[in-house]
């Protein structure tokens, strides 16, 4: 097997691929809207609405090789509590000085590794979606 083969065999390199793309995606989308002025709180909700839609079939698919839409609910779920997380450190952020664009940025990799282990142990689990 070539390196890059033997790479993308680990599920958190493939899911940091996808997330990559995703990502610069979803910052992009939430500085573009903090700057048209909405608040940042408003801004993650959306960004985190639209990312939810398709993340689901790309990590699910790509990532995890599970197609099954059900799952759908506590994908959302990781999302909520990754949303409610985020604005939270960015109000304490922004309490300290720092802007709202330097916050998301900070949060990229911490929240990251947060989902995935979320992702990996309650949404895709193999043995909690072979009851499904």
């Amino acid at each position: 097997m070539n390196p890059i083969n033997k790479l993308l065999h680990n599920k958190i390199i493939r899911f940091f691929l996808v997330s990559g793309l995703n990502t610069a995606f979803g910052y992009g989308l939430f500085a573009s809207l903090i700057y048209s002025g909405l608040h940042y709180a408003l801004a993650g909700f959306i960004t985190t609405i639209l990312g939810v839609l398709f993340n689901f079939k790309t990590i699910g698919s790509l990532v995890f090789r599970n197609k099954n839409n059900i799952l759908i609910f506590k994908f959302f779920g990781v999302y909520g509590i990754n949303y409610v997380l985020g604005v939270l450190f960015l109000a304490i952020f922004k309490h300290f000085g720092i802007s709202e664009y330097i916050g998301g940025a900070i949060l990229i990799i911490p929240m990251g590794l947060f989902g995935y282990f979320l992702f990996h142990y309650y949404v895709f689990n193999k043995t909690t979606t072979s009851k499904m």
